[in-house]
């Protein structure tokens, strides 16, 4: 087991408020597919292996359907909700996104708690014009007024809908959780990121080491896998980290739960950062979202 007791690093949010930097997320493998209100015990077992690891960064979000479990995990943990960092985001389609303050008080309901710490947009794509992206974030700064959320941000927007966004906000999204890792690295999108303090979070920081095999950073991640005595998946989560990029990852098995922690014990050079960084420019994947952006578009 990795020493769990290595402290996970935060990141300090535009707001003020502090993000950990390694997240257990509820999607992708845990996404349910049936109805919402079947309880899957196998979802709440893996976040309370997660939080007995002591991850404390958990994502969810409505589409998932996967929050009563993560509700029911957090509370059998018996982990203070203080100590606790959860997300859950608004699902991007009609009627949810068009009721903001009803879709987060129904979440909010399902994970059995009176706040959440970060509150997302799933996505830009359901919008049809400039408008109703700024309508939608003016309802969301609403809901954090109203304290259901402390901080407020979006998924999967690029630079053209943060523009919207930013030309009417009175609060500047905190977070953009987006997909990223050495294949897909976004320069010009962590680029307004920076400009404007928006952090970044990390969906798919494996894909590299996993579902975009082969590619021009294999041999590059078996030697750093090696060096560090990791395995190609720690390497991917630690070069997001050394970034000030916040990786979210997940699984059902305690040991690679317990062996991703291990990214928190070491850092990558920064010439090896930039090596990884060059080889991963080298091939372009995309494993989401792909049929609602362009197979070129690197935004």
């Amino acid at each position: 087991m990795a020493n769990i007791h290595t402290p996970i690093p935060s990141l300090k949010l535009n707001d003020g408020t502090s993000m950990p930097m390694l997240a257990y997320g509820t999607g992708t493998a845990w996404y349910k597919r049936g109805e919402e209100s079947t309880i899957d015990q196998a979802v709440i077992d893996g976040v309370k292996t997660a939080i007995k690891l002591e991850y404390t960064h958990l994502d969810g979000a409505e589409m998932y359907k996967t929050e009563p479990e993560l509700g029911i995990a957090i509370k059998e943990s018996g982990v203070p909700r203080e100590k606790l960092y959860v997300v859950t985001k608004v699902k991007d389609q009609e009627p949810s996104v068009k009721d903001i303050e009803g879709s987060l008080k129904a979440s909010l309901k399902k994970l059995q708690l009176d706040y959440v710490d970060l509150y997302l947009i799933h996505s830009p794509f359901w919008a049809n014009s400039d408008e109703e992206l700024q309508q939608s974030w003016a309802a969301m700064e609403k809901v954090q007024a109203a304290g259901l959320t402390k901080s407020i941000g979006v998924s999967n927007y690029q630079p053209k809908h943060l523009e919207a966004v930013l030309k009417t906000a009175k609060v500047v999204p905190a977070v953009n959780q987006i997909e990223f890792h050495p294949y897909l690295q976004r320069e010009a999108l962590l680029d307004f990121h920076k400009k404007h303090g928006i952090a970044t979070a990390a969906y798919g920081p494996l894909s590299a080491a996993t579902k975009a095999k082969p590619g021009p950073a294999d041999d590059f991640l078996a030697a750093l896998a090696k060096k560090y005595a990791v395995s190609e998946g720690e390497i991917s989560l630690r070069w997001c980290i050394d970034q000030d990029v916040v990786p979210i990852t997940t699984s059902s098995k305690e040991q690679r739960m317990s062996d991703y922690l291990r990214a928190a014990t070491f850092k990558l050079t920064p010439a090896e950062i930039k090596q990884l960084n060059e080889l991963g420019q080298q091939k372009h994947f995309r494993g989401f979202w792909a049929h609602k952006i362009d197979a070129n578009d690197r935004t």
